[in-house]
């Protein structure tokens, strides 16, 4: 049975909200979810003080959470998709050239990401044509790094993980309860140790389900320098 009613406990000067469920269950859970929303499962005879002062108490890893999915957000710069800008692709920088010619696409020529159609395309068409580019890039790039992460899983027998390149609001990367793996395009413009890094976090939640030492100890195994590639997606921009 689920409680529709928002519930809301305070911490500091912070007011943290959630959702309740109730379930036949003997222990009280609670979820941080990547788009900050606090859901709170609690077994049926839980009194809702008993629950709130729970929330309470763990108010200071609940900000953590929030502030390690925090970190997954995508930094976006507003752009204006003419010559002169600079555009990312693998970690580096690129100046985009917009030019009337025989094709219509996208091409890294030296420094440069030149992007070409028969009329001079205005910015809407350069978005297109950008976006169409990354895209395909981030199909191939990213099935490239994910069987080369897949073998380090071999003892845990996942010889195989779904990929699917899902534009999110918040986050980088996900796995789903189904095990598929979900990669941001945007990580296509991130070093290739980067997109390493997004894909290790999210296989090794095929092993450790939550962010425990368990989780921690995995991944730092698997990956001993994933903090400075964590870091260098932070600041990507």
């Amino acid at each position: 049975m689920s409680e529709h009613v928002a519930h809301a406990v305070q911490y500091g000067s912070r007011t943290h909200s959630f959702s309740l469920q109730r379930s036949a269950r003997r222990t009280l859970a609670i979820e941080v979810h990547p788009d900050q929303r606090i859901h709170v499962v609690a077994p049926l005879n839980t009194s809702l003080e008993l629950i709130r002062e729970r929330v309470a108490r763990r108010g200071a890893w609940i900000m953590g959470q929030h502030r390690y999915f925090a970190q997954f957000l995508p930094i976006s710069t507003a752009r204006e998709y003419v010559s002169g800008e600079t555009h990312r692709y693998l970690g580096r920088s690129y100046v985009l050239k917009v030019r009337q010619g025989h094709e219509r696409g996208v091409k890294l020529r030296g420094g440069e990401l030149l992007v070409t159609a028969p009329q001079r395309p205005d910015p809407d068409t350069v978005k297109r044509l950008l976006t169409a580019w990354y895209h395909a890039h981030a199909q191939r790039v990213f099935a490239e790094r994910l069987a080369a992460a897949l073998p380090l899983f071999k003892r845990y027998r996942i010889a195989q993980a779904p990929l699917q390149i899902k534009r999110m609001a918040k986050r980088w990367g996900s796995c789903t309860a189904k095990g598929h793996i979900l990669l941001n395009p945007e990580l296509i413009k991130a070093p290739a140790r980067c997109i390493d890094y997004v894909l290790i976090h999210e296989l090794c939640h095929r092993v450790h389900p939550n962010h425990d030492k368990a989780f921690y100890t995995l991944q730092t195994r698997l990956m001993p320098d994933w903090e400075r590639w964590k870091y260098r997606l932070e600041k990507l921009t």
